[in-house]
């Protein structure tokens, strides 16, 4: 049973890191670009929900002694926290990178993580550098509890909703018509520019999308550990990032794959008594796998001009 635990817990972890490598693999794919801010995207987003909930009422209602906070707060919380995360996502996208479509990729990168230490250290103004409390947005109850075993309302809840977003996605990208745009720009951006694609609101979307689904492990992480603060979204971010690598950046089904690999090999290692080490482990297998592999496990080699 205690294996059991041990996988509930890695499957908590994994879709939310799975939901933040998906805008690192997404933007990647569109524009070759590595946006570092993503991370930080994650943390607005967090900030945000917490707003929201202010404003709701939610946060009152969650400190009572019974917690209970209506479905429809919990709705306009996600929403919100979405919505707000989205609109920076394409402010950053039309004021930072926009402007250095054509410059070499050594100045989108450094813009990249310019951006990135502005939202940290903005957030720091704007929010205070101090850990903040999360409203408990669903009940504090044990679905299954026995002495070796306990799935919680909070964790069946983040791996229900984070996989029910990874096949919306995946609907709309493979379904939708502005999925198709985005599978012909990231193909070949010119040629789908001259068949009539407005590229630019298709990079500005999958922008958008991707920081939506940021927030989403925002506040879903902010529910499952209730507290935030401005540099949470640093080694989190990192970690999104080596999933995305691992499975394959570029690759949707690779993100969500190398995700799950990631938190099952930082779970297990912690299970063995050597938490200190699980930064060093899971970026251990990602170098191994990148020496045998190095376009990562669902990744594909692409021949490119240089």
């Amino acid at each position: 049973m205690e294996i059991l635990q041990q996988i509930a817990n890695a499957l908590t972890q994994g879709a939310i890191y799975a939901l933040i490598a998906l805008g690192y693999t997404m933007v990647y794919g569109v524009l070759r670009l590595i946006n570092f801010a993503h991370g930080d995207v994650y943390m607005v987003g967090a900030f945000i929900g917490l707003f929201v909930s202010r404003w709701t009422g939610a946060l009152a209602l969650s400190q009572k002694v019974d917690g209970s906070v209506p479905l429809w707060m919990t709705a306009i919380i996600f929403g919100g926290a979405m919505l707000g995360a989205a609109l920076l996502g394409m402010l950053i996208e039309r004021f930072a990178y926009r402007p250095l479509r054509s410059a070499p990729r050594l100045t989108a990168l450094i813009t990249a993580i310019g951006v990135s230490l502005l939202l940290e250290y903005g957030g720091q103004l704007v929010f205070s550098p101090n850990s903040q409390g999360f409203p408990a947005l669903l009940p504090d109850k044990n679905l299954v509890q026995t002495p070796s075993f306990t799935l919680s309302v909070v964790q069946l809840f983040i791996v229900v909703s984070a996989f029910a977003l990874m096949v919306a996605l995946q609907f709309l990208i493979s379904k939708t018509k502005i999925g198709r745009a985005m599978r012909a720009v990231s193909i070949d951006r010119a040629a789908a520019q001259l068949m009539g694609i407005p590229t630019d609101r298709i990079i500005a979307f999958t922008f958008a999308l991707g920081s939506a689904l940021a927030a989403a492990a925002g506040v879903l992480n902010s529910i499952y550990q209730p507290s935030i603060d401005p540099l949470m979204g640093v080694q989190v971010g990192l970690r999104a990032f080596v999933a995305a690598v691992l499975g394959g950046i570029g690759s949707i089904q690779g993100a969500v794959l190398g995700a799950m690999l990631m938190a099952f090999a930082e779970t297990a290692t912690v299970a063995v008594g050597l938490s200190q080490l699980r930064d060093a482990v899971a970026f251990s297998i990602l170098i191994l796998v990148l020496i045998v592999r190095p376009a990562g496990l669902l990744g594909r080699n692409v021949a490119e001009k240089v």
